[in-house]
């Protein structure tokens, strides 16, 4: 078949099943069997998706012609896939085993991505065991990461995540996060810190990064003032850069036995398996990070491997096609019922909507379907008491994803795994009221005002855990780091560059030299902004005079 006539099989099936509620498919015999699909402790429940079993095989009709197996041959073969930027996306190869090959331009990438992690887990060990040392020869203590965008998204969202697999080694050492640009989380953190025994990584890509440069040279003032001794000092025992660009770096002052590299065909959102990983691995351990980049690298075997009916990303993903380019569902809510996962919202936007908010296809001409949806999310009891009024009653269609984890609290106190049961419950009772709407209450129910009922029919997706370890986190991640791939080949997109960010930062670039020399009202930018501008200007001499 060729694409065109799957796409338009599929709006003709589309056309029969938007006229059916969710309540009248899920009375189908089966559907929980022929609708659940697993990889290890993972399970992928789709049966509450406003579809039919052979509407998956009409998706999966659709990657065929779209050529996704070949397209998932060539991102793992390290092929150009990331064609404006003539590079490849290898993500896949920072967590290939020791043993693996992989040939890119003639040379074997996995040596060096082994090398820098062996190098990674030195620095590690140093700091856990108290050999780091600052400018007066005390132990550090406290780690600052100065990064941002996946950069801070993806080392942040795992130390949450998995803070209770911190091993006992780990606990001598406190790591934080900072990556407002305005300066006010770091303000507020060093006030709090030792100078002579806080390390910060500064985790760059290209090493020019306005927000996190700024952020670091405030760091760097802050120790020249506590210590007043040489800068080179300083900067050679209270930072390490985390770059593809250790030059940069060298001439910001960071030497290179104080560096940690990867490489260019590293996306930033792309980027927590590589040495960005450095917090993740001084907060769970060695070990720990290793079973979180084992977890990813299984789900890369599955996802290349498996056929696509039984393919957990692709299902994940063409369920996302069918939902947004056929039921015309353009809002993505993630909500995990786990507390430990309040930063996995936070970290997909940015993984979908930076990879997939885009249109304009790959040959450059505009696209024809709508593409990456609108995300956002928070831990589900929290949103409970906020969004869930409009997913249930409001105007918009919404697709939800629920993350929850079958086990927690194995061994520990009768109250905590009360509290898990309470949010498994919470969970469950939410997707089932979304799908089945005033069906789910029972015949004694009153439910008779207007104001009072639930229509249902919100498709939603539950992703369960056996429970939320290193291993799973990996496994999650590369689930939908796969999806997003999968969804910009139907959508014929590039996922892995990001233009659209691009202009914002030239003009804040020359907007910063006018702020600076104080020269507002010749700025020669739209009246908006000259507005601003002046009416800034006009404030801070206020406020000069009246001081």
């Amino acid at each position: 078949m060729t694409i065109e006539s799957c796409w338009q099989g599929l709006g003709a099936h589309a056309d029969v099943l938007k006229q059916q509620h969710l309540k009248d498919l899920m009375l189908q015999d089966g559907r929980f069997d022929a609708l659940s699909f697993g990889h290890e402790g993972l399970l992928l429940d789709l049966s509450r998706q406003r579809l039919l079993p052979q509407t998956l095989d009409k998706l999966m009709e659709l990657a065929q012609a779209s050529d996704l197996p070949g397209w998932i041959e060539a991102l793992f073969q390290g092929e150009a896939v990331n064609n404006t930027e003539q590079r490849p996306a290898l993500h896949t190869a920072l967590r290939l085993p020791a043993s693996a090959t992989l040939q890119v331009a003639g040379e074997d990438v996995v040596p060096k991505v082994h090398a820098n992690l062996e190098r990674m887990a030195q620095m590690v060990d140093m700091l856990h065991s108290g050999q780091w040392r600052g400018y007066t020869g005390e132990p550090i203590d406290t780690v600052v990461n100065i990064g941002v965008g996946g950069s801070d998204l993806g080392p942040m969202m795992a130390c949450r995540a998995l803070d209770e697999f911190e091993p006992e080694q780990a606990k001598s050492i406190e790591v934080h996060f900072v990556s407002s640009m305005d300066g006010s989380q770091l303000a507020a953190l060093l006030e709090q810190l030792n100078p002579a025994t806080t390390l910060f990584i500064v985790s760059s890509k290209s090493f020019t990064t306005m927000d996190t440069l700024a952020n670091a040279a405030t760091a760097r003032r802050w120790l020249q003032d506590a210590s007043e001794l040489r800068d080179e000092v300083l900067v050679s025992r209270h930072f390490i850069a985390v770059t593809a660009s250790p030059e940069k770096a060298r001439q910001w002052g960071i030497p290179l036995a104080s560096q940690l590299h990867f490489w260019d065909w590293t996306g930033g959102r792309y980027s927590m398996w590589s040495t960005i990983g450095l917090p993740i691995a001084l907060k769970i351990g060695i070990d720990n990070f290793q079973e979180l980049l084992a977890g990813a690298h299984s789900l890369d075997e599955h996802f290349r491997h498996t056929p696509l009916q039984q393919n957990l990303p692709v299902l994940l993903a063409m369920v996302g096609i069918w939902n947004i380019n056929f039921l015309d569902i353009h809002a993505h809510a993630i909500l995990p019922y786990d507390g430990r996962l309040a930063h996995l919202p936070a970290y997909l936007e940015q993984l979908e909507m930076e990879s997939n908010g885009k249109s304009v296809r790959r040959d450059g001409t505009a696209s024809t379907h709508r593409t990456c949806p609108v995300l956002w999310g928070e831990v589900g009891p929290n949103a409970q008491h906020a969004f869930y009024q409009l997913l249930h009653q409001g105007t918009e269609p919404v697709m939800c994803d629920f993350v929850v984890s079958a086990r927690r609290y194995t061994g520990q106190r009768e109250t905590l795994q009360r509290q898990h049961q309470l949010s498994l419950a919470n969970c469950l009772a939410q997707a089932r009221v979304l799908a089945l709407g005033d069906a789910a209450l029972g015949a004694d129910q009153d439910n008779s005002q207007p104001w009072q009922r639930y229509r249902g029919n919100q498709p939603s997706t539950v992703i369960l855990l056996d429970e939320l370890t290193p291993r799973a986190l990996g496994s999650l991640i590369a689930l939908y780091e796969h999806k997003v791939f999968v969804q910009s080949v139907i959508w014929g997109i590039n996922p892995f560059d990001q233009w659209g960010v691009e202009l914002g930062k030239t003009m804040a670039t020359q907007l910063l030299a006018v702020l600076d020399s104080g020269d507002h009202p010749r700025a020669s930018f739209d009246q908006a902004t000259n507005g601003l501008l002046a009416a800034i200007g006009a404030r801070r001499s206020d406020t000069g005079a009246s001081s």
